[in-house]
């Protein structure tokens, strides 16, 4: 039964696939997956299989394996709690309204590039995850047509991983690398950026000759004459908190050391206060407190992320993800070959666990620091889960908050993807190699 985890695994990953035909949730298919992956790694242990970390007679091992990722998972999910929350009091203030008024093109392909380069560079700064969640909520203030919506949204997805391959804050993956020493900031910034930059414009002038025309722009919503119109001085205020608080927390993590998601907790409850004081005196009627925006989360989302990650975590713990890194060495044994193929996988099952993987295969006294392995695992692992919609945290967080349809994505966005990530690991062989 053990062996038939990643026969489920990839059965549930079809219906995640499948969820506009068969007219099932992907978020119920992905809760199934989870589950049933695990409870298979039970049973297998039950009969006595190997499984690396594991010793017989062991009873509480699938539990304590299953406490020690769910923290870890935990920590993920309060984070995208956390930062939807504060993207929707931004919007719920209308703050967004101040970006969206500055910008006066319904040219596609203006837009298309100045979005992209935006979420790039944002993305750098604050990290992918974060900065797919803003752009989805600036997305459907500039966009009415649902194509349009989610060909843009792709984009985003393409330009949030590529910006946050470069920068030491700006992944899961990079954090991991930087921290465990295998890059240092300066370098990764100075030798990802090209090749990340790459896999952005690839795309997008591939792109700039499919879009024509101009772009909808969505009804204005609101009465002029309605009293518990939002001020001016409302939205800026939510706006500077809102975005200062998200920008605050890669600043908090590094003098605290905590998990990111105590400082979007931090950033939420300085939020939270300062929106009970603002609708203090409405609080029975207004939309725009904490409690009402709460109701806007989508929950489904998050739980379609929990179902992923619990499903990817059974295979970790059984072992799966290792035995495929050593495979692909022992196939392989080319630096540039194994990184390809991580970052291709990594549109499959998450980034974390074979970075993890690679770097417990790799120490440092064989690659040392700043090595060409490690900077190429860096891009590869950041930008390779772009290919598939689900292969990486900001791809699920468009696709749970847009209701992109997988199929959808796979024939318009993951080619241009590939071409992107292709590309830009040409461009780091051709510098380096």
């Amino acid at each position: 039964m053990y062996l038939l985890m990643p026969v489920f695994f990839l059965l549930g990953y079809l219906l995640i696939a499948l969820e506009h035909p068969l007219k099932i949730d992907k978020s119920a298919s992905a809760i199934l997956t989870g589950v049933v992956c695990w409870t298979l790694l039970v049973i297998g242990m039950g009969h006595g299989l190997e499984i690396p970390g594991y010793r017989a007679g062991a009873e509480h091992f699938a539990e304590e394996a299953l406490l020690e990722h769910l923290s870890n998972i935990a920590s993920i999910l309060f984070f995208l709690m956390g930062a939807m929350t504060i993207v929707e009091l931004i919007d719920a203030h209308e703050g967004f309204s101040v970006i969206t008024e500055k910008v006066k093109t319904t040219h596609k392909v203006k837009l298309l590039w100045g979005l992209s380069f935006l979420t790039f560079f944002l993305s750098a700064a604050l990290d992918n995850l974060t900065t797919a969640i803003v752009m989805a909520a600036l997305l459907r203030k500039l966009i009415r047509d649902k194509e349009d919506l989610w060909f843009f949204a792709g984009m985003v997805v393409i330009a949030a991983n590529a910006g946050g391959a470069w920068s030491p804050i700006g992944d899961v993956t990079t954090i991991m690398l930087w921290i465990g020493g295998q890059v240092t900031a300066l370098n990764i910034v100075k030798e990802v950026f090209l090749p990340s930059i790459v896999c952005l414009l690839i795309p997008l002038a591939a792109a700039s000759f499919m879009l024509k025309g101009n772009l909808q722009r969505p009804e204005a919503t609101g009465d002029p004459d309605d009293e518990d119109l939002v001020g001016n001085f409302e939205q800026n205020l939510i706006l500077i908190l809102g975005v200062g608080s998200l920008l605050f927390v890669p600043v908090f993590k590094s003098l605290t050391h905590l998990p990111p998601f105590m400082g979007i907790l931090l950033g939420l409850g300085v939020l939270w206060a300062v929106t009970e004081i603002l609708n203090r005196n409405r609080m029975h009627t207004s939309n725009r407190t904490v409690v009402a925006v709460l109701r806007r989360i989508d929950v489904p989302s998050v739980l379609f992320f929990l179902g992923i990650l619990l499903a990817v975590a059974a295979l970790e713990t059984a072992g799966y993800l290792e035995e495929l890194a050593a495979v692909l060495d022992k196939t392989f044994g080319n630096i540039y070959i194994v990184n390809l193929l991580i970052g291709l996988l990594s549109s499959v099952v998450d980034n974390v666990p074979l970075v993890a993987g690679a770097m417990g295969m790799y120490p440092l006294s064989v690659y040392a620091a700043d090595s060409d392995f490690w900077e190429l695992l860096a891009y590869c692992a950041g930008t390779g889960g772009s290919v598939l919609i689900i292969g990486s945290a900001a791809g699920v967080a468009i696709m749970g908050i847009l209701k992109i349809d997988f199929i959808w994505y796979l024939k318009r966005i993951s080619w241009l993807s590939l071409l992107g990530y292709l590309g830009g690991a040409a461009t780091y062989y051709l510098v380096n190699g």
